[in-house]
């Protein structure tokens, strides 16, 4: 009985842990969230108790960090499906580390190193909030993008790179999205984000006819 209070403590404290992260996550929108974090946090608790336990008391010959050596491997399968990439920039980085870290939070409280999941769960948290703000305040951001809508055989099309050009922004790259049963094309617009001049932008975009919607970020 002692025993099984141990394995249920072991994955209900996975599950806390997993979910203290993924809340930041779901805070901010991110792919992989509170549900997402919890889960790889009690199914890498569960593979490690399996590794140390499923096979005691058999005559079996075996390796307790077999399983969870595939955990660590497997988990980038989970974590790229959160990166994105939008033109030059790429989206998730941050999301598919935490994904990762949860893992290994949930294969330390498995295995009973209760600390070390304990503070590596805390101190996630305190570098995902406290380094965020430190970024915004301190850390220009390298790159932004701008999404244009607008019509097919609206003028301004060829109109839009010069305005921009004529209020200082650099152009990294532009992708420009064609639907036959749209009236609109939707472009999107990489540029430099240092000292990005965001409300002159969307004031100049927005003066243009046939321009449908704007949105920087």
């Amino acid at each position: 009985m002692r025993t099984e209070f141990i394995f249920v403590f072991r994955l209900v404290l996975a599950a806390i842990l997993g979910g203290f992260i993924g809340l930041e996550r779901e805070r901010l929108g991110r792919p992989a969230g509170l549900r997402t974090h919890t889960l790889v946090s009690i199914g890498s608790c569960l593979i490690m108790l399996i590794s140390i336990y499923g096979f005691a008391g058999t005559k079996l010959v075996y390796d307790p960090g077999r399983l969870a050596a595939q955990v660590v491997s497997g988990i980038g399968f989970l974590g790229a499906g959160t990166i994105i990439r939008e033109g030059l920039t790429i989206r998730g980085l941050t999301t598919a580390a935490s994904l990762w870290l949860v893992a290994g939070i949930g294969l330390a409280t498995g295995a009973g190193f209760w600390a070390g999941a304990v503070f590596s769960a805390l101190l996630a948290v305190l570098t995902l909030i406290l380094l965020e703000n430190v970024e915004k305040k301190f850390i220009s951001p390298r790159s932004a993008i701008i999404e244009v809508s607008v019509r097919k055989n609206g003028e301004e099309i060829g109109k839009i790179s010069e305005t921009l050009r004529g209020l200082g922004v650099h152009i990294r790259n532009i992708e420009i999205d064609i639907e036959d049963n749209d009236d609109f094309v939707h472009m999107q617009i990489v540029v430099d984000g240092r000292e990005f001049p965001r409300d002159k932008v969307l004031g100049g975009l927005l003066g243009l006819n046939s321009i449908r919607k704007v949105q920087c970020r």
